[in-house]
């Protein structure tokens, strides 16, 4: 692995390692590329197939479900589907790993995603989503959680697993929808309090992953920053984020298992 780096970004590992070892309150954002590392398409990817001539104001607002809400959830279910068999990589391993380490000293390291998978979940990790969870549904009319269907339900993978029929509310007969935050919806209250007060109250912050076009998670790292935290990026394309102290510029999951062993070892 360290043969497949140059020595300016094993510095940089290193020096991203003394720091992180050093201070105990860590807060860590996840985004799409870390997904995509184990095979699921970012929802920047063109869709295809099928899916080839819809926008995202078609598949992924409430405008759309109230719409077309059988094309809607024909589409989660496709999602679900291929996201079905994919499995956590090293990097959600790494993470995993280094927030069970963390037990054992005085760290505290908070783990937040905008991914709606559950890859974070299966690698062991504790995290909190901001943007929804894909094994989730709830009602479209009176937002109770529908209890019917879970990620075991799809495990089998067969046909009926992702039944593309309408699913309705036992409580008030509504839609039941993806428990997906969609364009133009509010981030989960619980949630996003969370994110903020571990990005106000962090020393270091680390953006794995993101666009930091998405807001309001790519406001977290500003908000880290304006509170004195160090920011690390790790991504293979350097971001817009002018926040950044330290830039590591490679896949997740090449990085991050490096960075957590030097960590561990301090």
């Amino acid at each position: 692995m360290l043969a497949e780096l140059s020595p300016a970004l094993i510095a940089e590992v290193k020096l991203a390692a003394q720091l992180l070892a050093s201070k105990q309150r860590i807060c860590i954002l996840t985004g799409a590329g870390i997904s995509a590392e184990s095979g699921i398409p970012t929802f920047r990817d063109k869709q295809t197939g099928l899916w080839e001539n819809y926008g995202v104001e078609d598949l992924a607002t409430p405008e759309a479900f109230t719409r077309g809400p059988k094309l809607v959830w024909s589409w989660y279910q496709w999602r679900r589907q291929l996201v079905a068999d994919k499995a956590p990589n090293p990097a959600h391993h790494a993470l995993a790993q280094w927030q069970y380490h963390a037990q054992t000293t005085d760290q505290k390291v908070t783990l937040i995603t905008q991914n709606v998978d559950d890859l974070h979940e299966q690698a062991g990790s504790a995290v909190t989503h901001l943007h929804g969870h894909l094994w989730r549904n709830r009602c479209s009319q009176c937002e109770i959680p529908y209890q019917d269907q879970s990620r075991a339900s799809y495990d089998n993978q067969d046909t009926m697993s992702f039944d593309e029929t309408l699913l309705t509310c036992p409580h008030c007969d509504g839609y039941i929808r993806p428990d997906i935050v969609w364009f133009g919806e509010a981030l989960p209250v619980q949630a996003w309090q969370t994110a903020e007060e571990a990005a106000a109250n962090c020393e270091v912050f680390i953006s794995i992953g993101t666009s930091s076009l998405v807001y309001p998670a790519a406001g977290l790292a500003q908000l880290a920053k304006q509170n004195g935290a160090q920011v690390i990026e790790v991504n293979p394309d350097p971001t817009p984020n002018t926040t950044v102290d330290i830039l590591l510029a490679e896949k997740a999951g090449i990085i991050l298992p490096l960075l957590i062993e030097n960590i561990t070892a301090l």
